[in-house]
């Protein structure tokens, strides 16, 4: 007869899934399959996805009514109404319309007053672009939608499908073979007599491998027979990607699981410290995870919760999930209507033990924010919002812990961003960089009310010609530091082709300009160019039309709503577009000094250190990181 095991070593639960969990690593390798993205419902994408369309596809209307050019509005009072010819002056609109040139404003239905057949009149003029959606308000082509090693949710596929992607590369659900074992075990559907036990753990095993992701394969009992046992797991591992064998896992006359598995293959762990479910076995057969747990229900709940778990979300490449309700300072004051239940999606974070609340966009049509949210700030019917710094009720998406652990950056936008978000909980598990875009000088504000880590800035010193470290020094008191980012190259964005030959901002006269939000660096920068050229801003034709992104920016002259427009490098190499070169501008990130000792900001600052970011950097193009990383006090 085979020698039993008749002793269990009683390690720490921590220390037996460390164990295991690096010896997995070594010989596990990850597999991917491309599926259709309308079956992609809790899949983990395997790479980053980005956008094929722009959302809208086209300037759209955000109102029914009638569009117009603006310009043929301007001067109408109560006293002194415009009157409007269709076809002339205006054509009807539906929500969701095309608006095309000449057109550029939308008039609500209800603010028109009929005047004869085809005639309308107007009682106040409207501003250019007023209710238009324009052209990648939502989505831009060539913006990263979706991470790698992200779980596919349902308005992720929305999102997806509005952008034109039909399929992706996600990892492979682990299949997972399930053998219960005992001569005593019997089905459910069977009639139990003297000395029988009714078999149901496999299926409750079944069920739990089924939410965390896997394919659960659940076979007949085993009986306690140690040739029997071997052969099943030998021709399971050949099979499928992990084995759990319940019951025969302890000391006992018929325990064989033990002995089979240090045949077959490694051993690594028998017995845990724990109670119950002690008689845990941790082993490595071909490369492949098999695990024994005990046969009592709940000390094989607790084995699989502590061990079958952390392996799932292994070769899954999945963290557990937990919607909870948490407690959070919002950023932004938040005014709401009295007559509505108002959601609002939010990024989460923690600075300094306070847990605070970033709100995203909050337009009806900004499906992005949804992908983009930790979670939903709720205000109530009849509340007419919360002020900046009121707690607020947050739902989340994530899991608590993940808030401890998620670096906050709220500043300026830049496509690296959202490079670094995707690297850092590849690098470092577990680990996340969650980013707002609200300008340099708006990074820089919630900064100083410590609602971020550190702020994305690029602000030009007009007097001195540098960059960052003056505001900086004027607005913040404590000690500070500049990590730098990277060297960007700044310069107007235009159509391919360039066919209005614009070669320098002296020549955006006459043509149709989009300029970034105020506080923005990239504005202040023109700000800059203009005073030393001798420009006033009202002689630039779109001055004070607006973009949030530069991708956004980007996507305005793609779609010929406009000729040219102030950004990155990267942006106009991601649209397609031709780019004339301003100048090089320095990317960085304002931190308290007190904030380089965290563990998030070390392992940030690795990250622009690594080899991994640089080829990162020279595929977007526009870049360089000489002194990425580096830093220095103020």
């Amino acid at each position: 007869m085979t020698k039993r095991n008749l002793y269990l070593s009683t390690i720490p639960v921590e220390e037996a899934l460390s164990i295991y969990m690096e010896s997995l690593k070594q010989v596990l390798r990850i597999q991917y399959e491309r599926i259709a993205v309308v079956e992609g419902l809790h899949r983990v994408t395997k790479e980053a996805v980005y956008a094929k369309y722009c959302s809208p596809l086209f300037n759209a209307a955000a109102m029914d009514g009638i569009a117009v050019m603006a310009e043929r509005t301007y001067g109408a009072t109560e006293v002194s109404p415009v009157e409007l010819c269709e076809g002339e002056d205006y054509v009807v609109v539906d929500t969701g319309d095309p608006i095309l040139h000449p057109f550029n404003a939308v008039i609500m239905a209800e603010d028109l007053l009929e005047s004869e057949m085809g005639k309308v009149k107007i009682l106040s003029s409207v501003n250019p672009w007023q209710h238009i959606r324009p052209i990648g308000e939502d989505i831009v082509a060539g913006e990263m939608i979706l991470p790698s090693g992200h779980k596919i949710r349902p308005m992720d596929i929305s999102v997806l499908l509005s952008a034109g992607i039909l399929e992706l590369d996600v990892v492979k659900r682990a299949e997972v073979a399930i053998f219960p074992t005992g001569s005593e075990i019997i089905e459910p559907t069977s009639v139990p007599q003297e000395g029988d036990i009714i078999e149901s753990n496999s299926r409750m095993f079944e069920n739990m491998v089924t939410v965390l992701g896997g394919v659960p394969h659940r076979f007949k009992t085993i009986d306690d027979d140690y040739d029997s046992i071997k052969n099943k797991i030998q021709e399971a591992v050949t099979l499928y990607d992990m084995v759990i064998i319940n019951a025969g896992s302890s000391a006992g006359r018929e325990d064989y699981t033990v002995e089979v598995l240090r045949e077959l293959g490694d051993v690594l762990v028998h017995g845990v410290a724990m109670k119950p479910g002690k008689p845990v076995i941790l082993a490595i057969v071909e490369g492949k995870p098999v695990i024994g747990l005990p046969g009592y229900p709940v000390s094989a709940y607790i084995g699989f919760e502590n061990f079958v778990r952390p392996v799932l979300e292994l070769l899954n490449e999945t963290v557990g999930e937990a919607r909870v309700s948490i407690d959070a300072v919002i950023s932004k004051r938040l005014v709401s209507s009295l007559k509505h239940k108002e959601y609002i999606r939010v990024k989460v974070g923690q600075v300094e033990g306070k847990v605070v609340a970033a709100p995203l966009a909050r337009g009806a049509g900004a499906a992005m924010s949804l992908v983009r949210a930790d979670g939903f700030c709720v205000i109530a019917q009849n509340s007419e919002g919360v002020e900046a710094g009121e707690k607020v009720q947050v739902e989340l998406y994530k899991d608590p812990k993940d808030i401890d652990n998620t670096l906050v950056l709220i500043g300026s936008h830049d496509l690296i961003l959202d490079v670094l978000a995707d690297m850092m909980p590849n690098h470092f598990r577990h680990q996340h960089v969650s980013s707002t875009h609200v300008g340099s000088m708006g990074g820089l504000m919630a900064l100083k009310r410590k609602e971020a880590h550190m702020a994305p800035i690029h602000l030009l010193d007009e007097e001195t010609g540098e960059y960052n470290a003056s505001y900086v020094k004027r607005l913040f008191q404590e000690p500070m530091a500049i990590i730098k980012g990277v060297h960007r190259v700044q310069g107007l964005m235009v159509k391919k082709g360039n066919p209005l030959k614009i070669s320098s901002i002296m020549d955006l006269k006459g043509h149709r300009f989009v300029n970034r939000q105020r506080g923005a660096g990239t504005r202040i920068l023109l700000d800059y160019k203009l005073k030393t050229l001798g420009i006033h801003p009202s002689e630039i034709n779109g001055y004070d039309r607006e973009a949030t992104t530069h991708m956004a920016l980007a996507a305005l002259i793609q779609s010929d709503s406009a000729d040219a427009g102030l950004g990155i490098q990267s942006a106009a190499k991601a649209m397609g577009l031709d780019f004339v070169e301003v100048g090089v501008e320095e990317y960085d990130f304002a931190i308290p000094a007190k904030y380089l000792d965290l563990p998030l900001v070390k392992n940030f600052i690795a990250l622009l250190k690594s080899d991994e970011w640089k080829k990162r950097l020279e595929e977007l193009g526009g870049y360089t990181c000489e002194q990425s990383g580096t830093y220095y006090l103020l």
